[in-house]
């Protein structure tokens, strides 16, 4: 991957941003690409969101906080969508409207689970569809659902299509609130839940918005009785601010929460009760004010409810409150998980012009260190303009470059895993958004900098199709056979970005992707998929994902020693803190990339440092268990 850098956050599609890495460097190999960035997708703000997502967000949290504080001041009309004991209120999806019983649910396929994850795990992921911005719940939901895919099988549903007892027929439920119900958005969320939420035994975690409303159907001394706080005296915004929290601490890990200003709906700050006859709260994770220094709690458990006070996938990085959240789905879905942290490093943007003597100088330290690795290679490097080869065109593909399948061959000999990165992992002859270089540019997804050099994503080619993804894909194949190499089973899509039809190609033709990915609205729903709304996401362990395929983590991203498109540089020690971060999650994997041309001081010293944190560096292979 190298040099497109729009983040794909968890949020891409509106309101965050898991940060995309971008693999990448300049013409993968070319001569003089030590001077070009590698451009690794890595930070936080409306870059890291699709276009419709960044120009949403402030007004989606603006209409959220309008709302927290209506309801602080006891002014908030909350109608709901029918009334109350109506066959719609007890969740009978016969009885919605069709607007609200469209995309009734989806289910995800199951993942090859981790040994310690009971193989009966099942997830029901709700989420809120209504509102000026009810496209994020989807968005959402597939975060959360991806994420759930580790351990079993997954359900999605819009929460209006709830029906009583559904619960119970799920080893765990996730409830993500990103609907703010009040004013002119009625309370989609059922009668029937609400009360199966209090009533069952089985683990149910709430994030974010509307866990008040739970507390008022059910009866809000009920509610603290139950589970030992009031939400309905909770807020986002005590007194009127939402104040500066940038840091979650979680199982001794300090987390970042980084949001551009203007940006930030806040975190619940749940009023907690106590005496006589009302039962403990756990506070999981602590958030701290970075202004005031004052603390409060970030995710709370008290009986079978489980609350995470914000939605934890905006503006997400490699060192995020996330982490919390992709940990505590232990406890619902695989509660008797031991503890086990393995690292992964893969080398990048391979191509017929990469040095064969860097080849051979990476292969040999990590066979020396006994450290299995991938290798992501393109099968054709292409210069369509001449771009690094003084104007005139050039184009070679690995059976026209000897040395370089020698060099491949020695590292499949010396630990190494052969991986497809694409067929010319560029697009056509025009910049995409930097050179038309192999290595530089995105070959799935077009993509411009803007004025203020962000990268910004454009959506898929104009022939994006089956077909068009296929015939890349079998060229690249093919690329490989006439080079006499082996045929890659895995895959890392160029600059982590391509179409959802791209995506499911791509599942039928490797058994699975190593990266981070884009996941489109209309994917959960049924509705035709919208290109511009989109989730970014990356993943601490293997899941399977809403598109039916395994997804292999990479959740640290890269070594660059240079800035890029308002992306600082990323060091050694920037990889290793986010591994140290990690380690909250109690089986995840540190995955990182590197590129061969920077040599091996910088790969050992993050090597070295992951180690002494405890990790266990495996292969591909192994990151499926």
């Amino acid at each position: 991957m190298t040099r497109a850098s729009v983040a794909l956050s968890i949020v891409a599609a509106l309101v965050g941003g898991f940060a995309l890495s971008q693999e990448g460097a300049g013409a993968a190999g070319a001569p003089g690409d030590k001077g070009h960035v590698a451009h690794a997708l890595q930070g936080t703000g409306p870059t890291a969101l699709s276009g419709v997502g960044t120009r949403d967000l402030k007004a989606w949290e603006a209409a959220r906080l309008s709302n927290d504080r209506l309801r602080s001041e006891h002014k908030l009309v909350i109608r709901r969508v029918a009334p109350q004991g109506s066959a719609a209120a007890q969740g009978s999806a016969a009885a919605k409207p069709a607007a609200v019983r469209r995309g009734a649910g989806s289910a995800v396929p199951a993942v090859a689970r981790p040994q310690a994850a009971t193989a009966s795990s099942t997830a029901l992921v709700l989420y809120d569809t209504t509102g000026p911005y009810g496209y994020l719940g989807e968005l959402y939901a597939m975060a959360v659902a991806n994420l759930a895919g580790h351990f079993g099988t997954v359900t999605a549903k819009p929460v209006s299509s709830y029906t009583a007892g559904m619960v119970d027929q799920y080893t765990s439920t996730v409830y993500i609130g990103s609907t703010y119900y009040g004013g002119s958005v009625p309370d989609a969320v059922p009668a029937a839940f609400y009360q199966d939420a209090l009533a069952t035994a089985h683990p149910v975690t709430w994030i974010g918005d509307n866990i008040w409303g739970m507390a008022n159907a059910v009866g809000v001394d009920a509610f603290k009785q139950h589970y030992g706080w009031d939400p309905t005296n909770s807020y986002f915004a005590p007194g009127g601010s939402v104040g500066n929290i940038t840091r979650v601490s979680y199982k001794g890990q300090q987390l970042t929460r980084t949001i551009p200003a203007g940006y930030d709906g806040g975190v619940l700050h749940p009023a907690l009760v106590s005496g006589p006859g009302y039962p403990l709260v756990t506070q999981l994770a602590q958030a701290t004010d970075a202004n005031s220094g004052a603390t409060s709690p970030w995710a709370i458990r008290s009986g079978n409810l489980t609350y995470v006070g914000e939605v934890p996938f905006a503006y997400v990085s490699e060192q995020d409150r996330v982490i919390v959240f992709e940990d505590l789905l232990f406890d619902g879905l695989a509660p008797a998980t031991a503890e086990r942290h393995r690292a992964f490093v893969r080398l990048e943007d391979i191509s017929p012009k990469s040095s064969p003597n860097d080849l051979r100088q990476a292969a040999d330290y990590l066979y020396g260190q006994k450290i299995p690795y991938g290798i992501n290679v393109i099968p054709v490097y292409t210069d369509p303009k001449g771009t690094y080869n003084n104007g005139v065109p050039e184009t070679v593909t690995l059976a026209q470059a000897p040395q370089v399948v020698s060099a491949l061959q020695y590292m499949l000999a010396h630990g190494a895993v052969l991986m497809d990165h694409g067929f010319t992992h560029q697009y056509s002859n025009v910049n995409n958004p930097y050179s038309g270089v192999t290595g530089d540019d995105f070959e799935f997804f077009r993509a411009h900098v803007d004025a203020s050099n962000n990268v910004v994503y454009d959506g898929p080619p104009a022939e994006d199709s089956a077909v068009w993804a296929q015939s890349r894909i079998t060229s690249a194949l093919a690329g490989f056979t006439a080079a006499g190499l082996p045929k890659p089973t895995l895959w890392t899509t160029p600059h982590y970005a391509a179409s959802a039809t791209d995506y499911r190609v791509l599942g039928q033709n490797f058994s699975a992707r190593l990266e981070r990915s884009l996941y489109f609205a209309g994917t959960l729903s049924g509705a035709p998929v919208d290109a511009g709304r989109y989730i970014g996401q990356f993943f601490p362990y293997a899941v399977k994902d809403v598109y039916g395929t395994t997804v292999l983590p990479e959740d640290l991203g890269n070594y660059e020693p240079q800035p890029y498109n308002n992306h600082p540089a990323r060091l050694p020690a920037d990889l290793i803190a986010a591994a140290k971060a990690n380690l909250a999650v109690r089986d995840g994997v540190a995955s990182f990339f590197y590129h061969p041309y920077y040599g091996t001081a910088a790969l050992q010293q993050t090597v070295d440092g992951i180690r002494a944190l405890g990790y266990t560096f495996v292969a591909p292979a192994d990151l499926n268990q």
